[in-house]
């Protein structure tokens, strides 16, 4: 009875690990997901393009950029840019922020979505 309870506990902590982990991503994996961002997003600071710099994201709220025009939405959503929200947007832009103007239909695997978050949170600072 107490070694099932031990190897319970063993195989509970186990799979915390694992899942902690996979939620924080792969910077590397992302940076190639990233690819696709990069069509209308560059990281560098003032390097708008069809959608803004992702240049320190995760310090400002959402709409704050005060050289790219933002659609009304993304403005006055009064999202702060966290890797939570990001995951939520990433998700689903229209549901998250409805009325935006980001043309995508969202990433639906969130394995993807902490890989790409895991890369921005390095290559936006």
């Amino acid at each position: 009875m107490i070694a099932r309870r031990i190897a319970t506990a063993a195989l509970l902590l186990a799979s915390a690990l694992v899942t902690s982990a996979h939620a924080e991503g792969d910077a590397k994996r992302g940076e190639t997901r990233f690819q696709e961002c990069a069509a209308c997003h560059k990281l560098e600071a003032g390097a708008n393009e069809v959608g803004p710099s992702l240049h320190r994201i995760f310090s400002r709220k959402a709409g704050e950029l005060s050289d790219f025009r933002y659609s009304p939405a993304m403005k006055r959503s009064g999202v702060g840019w966290t890797p939570e929200t990001l995951d939520k947007y990433i998700a689903d832009p229209q549901a998250f922020i409805p009325a935006n103007r980001m043309p995508y239909a969202g990433l639906s695997n969130a394995s993807d979505r902490a890989d790409l978050i895991a890369y921005l949170q390095k290559a936006t600072q």
